[in-house]
C-alpha cells in the first residue's frame, strides 16, 4: 500500500487477482480459520450461508432468490468483508483500472505516457460496492454508460472519440461487488444488455463496441412471485447466473427472536425503564409465524417480512413507556393488553387476499394477536381443550373436576356475572388488584409458576385470560380505551346492546 507510482507497484511484487479470485482466497482463509463468514445472519447456518459459500467459491454470479425480508441484500453488503483491504488503482481512473491490466482508453494511454511514473491509488473495499434498485424507468445509459455531449464541447472532441463516453454505475463498478435488487422489475430489453458482460466482458455503448473485460462479481436478488406479477428474469441471462440460492423465513421460534432481539431499537433510557418479558417477546414472534400461515394474508405475494416483529417489538416497548409516563411510573413491563398497541406494525406489513380484505386490515391484525396467544398458551398451561374433553367423557366426581380442569373456579367467577374490565392506561399496581380479583387466577399461576414474583405473577395472570378467550371459554371484546373479560353466554345474550357499539369489532367468543 505504500507504493505510489506503477514502478514501486511492480517493485513490490505486487499480483493482479480477479475479484472473484481475491473473495475466493479470503473466503478459504476465513473458513480454515473458523471464522463466521456472514456474522448476524441468523438462521441460514445451514442452509443459505453454506450455499452461498459453496458459490464464492466457486467465482459464480449469484441470484438470491427469495421474499421481501430475508437479509437478501445484508448478506450481499457482507460481502465486502471477504475483499482484500486495499486494492491499487489507476489514479483518476473512472472505472478502478489495476495498473498491472488496464482496460479504459484513459489508463492505457496515461500508462503509454508516464510508464513506472503513472500515479498510482490505493480503493478501499469499502468503496468496492455497487448497488441498483431495479426500476422500470432503469435505462441502458444508467447501467452501461452513454455519450456525454458535455464532456465533448469540454474537450472539444468528436462524438466518435472514446473519451467523450460516460460510463454508467456498472463500469464504474469495476474490480467491484455489484447489486442488482429485484431483477425482475427491470425491463427485458435491459435484462438483454447484460448478456455481454456476464459473459464476454463485453460492453456496447451508442455505437462504440469495447472489448473491456469488466472484472465484477454481481449479485442479483428477487422475489419468486415477481415472475407472474411484475415481469421475469429472461431466459438467456438466467442461464448466465450460475447459482440460484433460495433464501427463507427464520424456520424456528428462536431463530426469530435471536433476530428481533439484534435488529429491534429501544432507547438506551428505556431499556431499564420497561421491562419486557420472553413470554411477551415469544407472543410477538408468533404473530409473524400465524401470519405466514394465515388464509387472509398474501403471503405468496410479498411474504411476511422479519421487520414485522422488529417494528412489532418496537411498539410493544413504546405502549409501555407511553403507559408508565401516563402515570408517572419509574418502572413497568410489557402487559399482554399493550400488544394492542403493536396492531399499526401488523396492519402495514401484511398485504391481504380478497377475503382479508372483506374482514379489514384491523380485524385480521386482531385475530393473529389472538392466534399467537392460542398458540403460546399451551406451552404455559394445560391446554383447555383437552379439559372439554374430559368433561364430556363421563360425570366426574366434584374432586376430579377441580383436578382435571384448573380453570373452573375462573370460569365459574365469570358465570355468576362478574365481568373485569382492564383500562389500557391503568397503573401497575392497579392491574394487579383487578386481577386478584378473579377467584382462582392467582393460585393457577403459583400453581404452575411457584417461583414468580408479582409482576411476573400479574402478568402471567393476564396471560390466562387471554388464553382462556382465545379458547373460548371466556368472552373478551377489545374497546377505545380497555379489554372487557366476561362470561361467554352472557356476552352472546348481551350482542345488541347499546355497550357493543361502541366495541372495537374483536371479539374472542366468535
Amino acid at each position: 500500500m505504500n507504493a505510489r507510482t506503477l514502478g514501486e507497484l511492480k517493485a513490490s511484487g505486487y499480483q493482479s487477482k480477479s475479484i472473484k479470485e481475491e473473495i475466493r482466497q479470503n473466503l478459504i482463509q476465513k473458513l480454515k480459520e473458523g471464522d463466521t463468514t456472514f456474522p448476524g445472519i441468523v438462521g441460514y447456518e445451514d442452509s443459505v450461508v453454506p450455499e452461498t459459500e459453496r458459490a464464492l467459491l466457486s467465482k459464480h454470479n449469484i441470484l438470491l432468490l427469495g421474499l421481501r425480508g430475508q437479509a437478501k441484500t445484508r448478506m450481499a453488503r457482507q460481502m465486502t468483508a471477504l475483499l482484500d483491504e486495499y486494492i491499487p488503482v489507476v489514479a483518476g481512473s473512472e472505472i478502478n483500472d489495476d495498473p498491472l491490466n488496464p482496460i479504459s482508453k484513459y489508463a492505457i494511454d496515461l500508462i503509454a505516457e508516464k510508464g513506472d511514473d503513472t500515479p498510482v491509488e490505493w480503493l478501499h473495499r469499502s468503496q468496492r460496492y455497487g448497488e441498483k434498485l431495479a426500476t422500470p424507468d432503469v435505462s441502458v445509459a444508467d447501467l452501461i454508460g452513454d455519450i456525454d455531449p458535455i464532456k465533448a464541447a469540454n474537450l472539444k472532441l468528436s462524438f466518435a472519440d472514446e473519451r467523450v463516453l460516460h460510463y454508467g454505475i456498472i463500469p464504474r463498478s469495476n474490480r467491484s461487488i455489484f447489486v442488482i435488487n429485484e431483477l425482475p422489475d427491470l425491463q427485458a430489453r435491459i435484462q438483454v444488455s447484460l448478456f455481454n458482460i456476464l459473459e464476454e466482458g463485453d460492453i456496447q455503448i451508442r455505437g462504440f463496441k469495447l472489448r473491456m473485460p469488466l472484472d465484477i462479481l454481481f449479485i442479483f436478488t428477487a422475489n419468486p412471485e415477481d415472475y407472474t406479477n411484475r415481469g421475469s428474469i429472461v431466459t438467456p441471462l438466467k442461464d448466465r447466473i450460475q447459482s440460484q440460492i433460495l433464501t427463507h423465513y427464520p424456520k424456528t421460534l428462536e431463530h426469530a427472536l435471536d433476530i428481533t432481539e439484534q435488529e429491534a431499537f429501544v432507547h438506551g433510557d428505556v431499556v431499564d425503564k420497561v421491562l419486557i418479558s420472553d413470554l411477551v417477546k415469544r407472543l410477538i414472534e408468533q404473530v409473524a409465524f400465524e401470519a405466514r400461515s394465515s388464509e387472509f394474508v398474501d403471503k405468496k405475494k410479498s411474504g411476511v417480512s422479519a421487520r414485522l416483529t422488529i417494528s412489532a417489538r418496537e411498539n410493544a416497548v413504546s405502549a409501555a413507556e407511553r403507559r408508565a409516563l401516563i402515570n408517572g411510573e419509574a418502572t413497568t413491563q410489557v402487559w399482554i393488553s399493550d400488544l394492542a398497541g403493536i396492531i399499526p406494525s401488523i396492519t402495514g406489513k401484511v398485504e391481504l387476499v380478497y377475503e382479508g380484505e372483506q374482514e379489514g386490515p384491523y380485524q385480521v391484525a386482531m385475530n393473529l394477536v389472538d392466534k399467537a396467544i392460542r398458540s403460546q398458551f399451551v406451552k404455559y398451561f394445560p391446554d383447555p381443550d383437552q379439559m372439554k374433553k374430559r368433561r364430556n367423557t363421563g360425570k366426574p366426581s366434584a374432586q376430579q373436576k377441580a383436578e382435571d380442569n384448573p380453570y373452573r373456579s375462573i370460569t365459574a367467577w365469570f358465570d355468576k356475572g362478574n365481568q373485569l374490565n382492564i383500562p389500557f392506561n391503568t397503573t401497575d399496581e392497579q392491574k394487579l388488584q383487578l386481577l386478584y380479583a378473579v377467584d382462582g387466577l392467582h393460585a393457577l399461576v403459583k400453581k404452575y409458576f411457584p417461583g414468580a414474583n408479582d409482576m411476573q405473577s400479574g402478568l402471567l395472570m393476564e396471560f390466562v385470560l387471554h388464553g382462556l378467550a382465545s379458547y373460548s371459554a371466556i368472552s373478551k371484546k377489545l374497546f377505545e380505551n380497555k379489554i372487557e373479560f366476561k362470561d361467554l353466554f352472557g356476552s352472546m345474550m348481551n350482542m345488541g346492546s347499546d355497550e357493543q357499539d361502541e366495541e372495537l369489532g374483536f371479539d374472542d367468543e366468535a
